[in-house]
């Protein structure tokens, strides 16, 4: 084997190796944002999350800027209870330059089963939360119903926004 062969194969190792590293990582940095949450620890949870970051929440007027949502999150985390989330189940994806990262998670929640999903970012060396989806889970044969339960709010909802 020459040299430049095993050159690129010790590259393509190194970055599988740094992508696995920055899995772990960036696995531990999710549970401890979750874990802040449900330990109303304020400045651990916003300290995660980027002073850009967003939080979109389940209900469809819920699209949160960084500051929004620490104004709209202050008042729970001050009484001791924000919310709970654990995870039964999360896939994440890092970059080959390893300084972004994309993640999904399956969550049980006090709204059952929820999806979570977010994209992260190094800055200044630390990985922060830029983006966080949270969406409520409904069983294929229940959409029906639930679009049934939906469709008043959610007809205002749009009525609401074409005229903004």
């Amino acid at each position: 084997m020459n040299k430049a062969v095993l050159i690129i194969i010790m590259i393509c190792f190194g970055q599988l190796m740094a992508q696995e590293n920055s899995r772990q990582e960036l696995d531990k940095l999710i549970n401890k944002w979750h874990k802040a949450a449900s330990e109303a620890d304020f400045e651990t949870y916003f300290g995660i999350l980027a002073d850009d970051g967003v939080f979109i929440g389940t209900d469809a007027s819920e699209n949160w800027q960084n500051d929004d949502f620490r104004a709209f999150s202050k008042p729970y985390f001050d009484k001791g209870k924000a919310w709970s989330f654990t995870t039964i189940e999360r896939n994440i994806y890092v970059n080959e330059s390893d300084n972004f990262a994309w993640f999904d998670e399956l969550l049980d929640t006090r709204m059952e089963i929820c999806r979570g999903s977010g994209v992260l970012q190094k800055e200044d060396g630390q990985w922060k939360i830029k983006h966080y989806v949270l969406s409520i889970t409904i069983p294929n044969e229940q959409v029906d119903h639930v679009s049934e339960l939906k469709k008043e709010k959610d007809s205002l909802f749009i009525v609401n926004k074409k005229h903004h």
